[in-house]
């Protein structure tokens, strides 16, 4: 009904009006200000990215104060050294190397070796185990083992100190394969030499591989390991020791050095088969000879050189 104000919906109301009101001063919006950027994924707590993250720091940590892989490796294949093949294991018997067990396999064809493995390991109280075939071939990398094996352990080095109190040494400077170290060491034994002098780094130690080519030689002679090879020879200088390195381009050989120098306390130097005499070393010798041969184009290996001059020492002694 016209100017009937009083029905319901006749009149709007203002004051309910949807919004914001005239004069808000936007205060609504405000109230609708954005938290900020999201963090990122690795800097929010429980993210899978963060806790990966965490973990990975953990690790690198850790590596910090763990021994490079290589040294871990090559501690682990001294301490679990295994000299394999009846005779070399008969010989290392012979010459009574420490050992921590002979392992035998089970159902193996004997013959006087190995009998007589058995019967020196049972008389030096070496623990005999029997093992099958497929655990031989896991103890000895797959190697040709003929059914024997047996576990040496870590060498016990000397001091530079054990072994310069003789008159002739053997320092190898660069010689990485352990049967030429053992090899050198069988010509130090046999030629009289008092030690043989090895570097820490960049070295071959005394492994099976080392004992078998010795062929019981370290046993008797000494290997002294060094920090510093350079510094152990000016040390050894120091005592009254001539150094005579070997290198192929010298201008006299080692059988042409004074007699004096062959007789009085003397060590010799052995380079690497590939470069030789290292830079440093070879500044330190007193001496640089050469093995006499036939034609200049020809080099000798590194234990067959060391066998020549140890020879030409002995019988200067002789």
């Amino acid at each position: 009904m016209a100017g009937n104000s009083q029905r319901r919906g006749a009149m709007r109301n203002e004051g309910t009006k949807k919004g914001a009101t005239v004069g808000s001063g936007g205060q609504r919006r405000k109230q609708l200000k954005g938290r900020g950027p999201t963090p990122k994924a690795t800097e929010r707590t429980y993210h899978p990215a963060a806790r990966r993250e965490r973990a990975a720091a953990k690790r690198a940590d850790e590596a910090k104060d763990r021994p490079p892989a290589s040294a871990r490796r090559r501690t682990a294949r001294e301490e679990a050294s295994m000299l394999i093949g009846r005779n070399p294991v008969v010989e290392a018997l012979r010459a009574k190397v420490p050992a921590k067990a002979l392992y035998v396999q089970v159902k193996m064809e004997s013959d006087d070796r190995w009998r007589e493995a058995l019967r020196l390991a049972v008389a030096f109280n070496i623990p005999v185990l029997e093992v099958s075939h497929t655990d031989m071939d896991r103890l000895t990398d797959g190697g040709v083992h003929q059914g024997l094996a047996l576990a040496v352990p870590a060498y016990d080095y000397a001091d530079l100190t054990d072994v310069s109190t003789g008159t002739l040494l053997v320092a190898l400077d660069g010689v990485t394969d352990p049967r030429n170290l053992g090899a050198i060491v069988r010509s130090a034994a046999a030629f009289g030499a008092d030690g043989v002098i090895i570097p820490s780094r960049r070295s071959a130690g005394v492994t099976a591989g080392a004992w078998k080519a010795s062929a019981g030689a370290l046993s008797r002679v000494r290997v002294a390991q060094v920090t510093n090879l350079t510094r152990s020879l000016e040390a050894l200088q120091q005592q009254g020791f001539t150094v005579v390195g070997l290198a192929a381009d010298a201008p006299q050989s080692v059988s042409g050095l004074p007699a004096d120098v062959l007789t009085d306390k003397i060590v010799l130097v052995i380079g690497s088969e590939g470069e030789g005499l290292s830079r440093l070393v070879g500044k330190t010798c007193d001496w640089i000879a050469k093995i006499g041969m036939r034609s200049d184009t020809e080099s000798l290996n590194a234990s067959v050189a060391a066998g020549i001059a140890l020879h030409s020492v002995f019988a200067a002694r002789a």
